[in-house]
């Protein structure tokens, strides 16, 4: 072996390693739950009430925290960003206006960089909340509301690098924003609005309306059609499937490809049988105004691959199969 080559790690050491972290991390949680108090509830009402935005602050590891937090924030209803602390002393302070909120985050409350903000949030009368785990801080006693982030050991052997308090602190920023997110009440079409070019956006904006086959793309026969002709518009059209309806339009049933191979299974003659004695009757439907996040759940639901869309008086309309769904990233 080398010289070089690191010695094989002892496995069973890694995993203790790895436990001690995560029941160190656990334990910090609690911690941060038992101490939950009105200073958070004081924090919400000042988070709720600004007119502005929520200006979230943090130096170091505190700071990468910081910019998860305004990013859960703006997400669920509360307008917010992050400010870099140094460079708001060389001019970005301006950033800050007289109808935001602050909300500043220093495990120690005595963060260098932060400390000098203190002053100038105050002349501007700018509402100040501390996630800090030291209420008694500098940053902790300048506050309108002190989020207590308190733990009471790091993961880390040495106790010093940020671990359990940056899990704490930046629980304690999802557990605002949830907060924030019910008192408002934000609802599921709101999230999607806020990320409209995500698989969430997707889910929870795509209707079957606008992933659906209409017109000329619809496999349909009517119920006399021999099983044969109605093959040939399964094949046509390419879904797998059609529709078999009255004279009105209104849905009578469906042939998929399971029936097929339930009909070749009883040796029927497709020349000598109709589609009325072959179809299965009813089917599973769908309405366009549904998600088609919704489709794609009926379809697992029911282990199959194509839905007809049909409207109130349960005339076809529409239809879709698996793959109109993948196309349009639902699946």
């Amino acid at each position: 072996m080398p010289a070089d080559t690191p010695p094989r790690p002892d496995a069973a050491r890694l995993l203790t390693a790895a436990r001690h972290t995560l029941q160190i991390e656990a334990q910090a949680l609690r911690r941060v739950e038992s101490a939950l108090d009105d200073g958070f509830v004081r924090a919400c009402e000042l988070l709720l009430t600004c007119r502005g935005r929520v200006v979230v602050t943090g130096m170091g590891k505190s700071g990468h925290v910081a910019r998860k937090i305004a990013a859960t924030l703006a997400s669920t209803g509360t307008p917010a960003f992050f400010l870099h602390p140094a460079e708001a002393s060389h001019g970005d302070i301006g950033m800050i206006t007289r109808v935001d909120v602050v909300l500043a985050l220093s495990n120690s409350g005595e963060t260098a960089e932060l400390l000098p903000l203190l002053p100038q949030i105050k002349r501007l009368g700018v509402p100040l909340v501390a996630l800090t785990g030291r209420r008694d801080s500098t940053l902790g006693n300048s506050a309108d509301a002190v989020v207590d982030a308190g733990v009471d050991q790091e993961a880390c052997p040495h106790n010093l690098a940020p671990t359990a308090s940056t899990t704490a602190a930046l629980a304690l920023g999802d557990a605002l924003a949830v907060a924030l997110l019910d008192a408002r009440g934000f609802t599921a079409d709101d999230f999607a609005r806020s990320h409209p070019g995500g698989a969430l956006g997707r889910a929870l904006l795509l209707h079957v309306s606008d992933v659906m086959r209409t017109g000329d793309a619809l496999p349909r026969v009517r119920p006399d059609t021999p099983l044969a002709a109605g093959l040939l518009e399964m094949s046509r059209k390419g879904l797998g499937m059609t529709a078999v309806t009255n004279a009105d339009g209104e849905v009578l049933g469906v042939f998929t490809d399971g029936d097929l191979r339930r009909a070749l299974d009883a040796r029927i003659d497709p020349h000598a049988v109709t589609m009325r004695e072959v179809m299965t009757r009813g089917g599973q439907r769908i309405g366009p105004q549904e998600l088609a996040a919704s489709a794609a759940r009926l379809m697992e639901e029911h282990r199959i691959t194509g839905l007809l869309v049909v409207d109130a008086q349960q005339k076809l309309i529409g239809a879709l199969n698996v793959h109109d769904l993948m196309r349009a990233g639902v699946v």
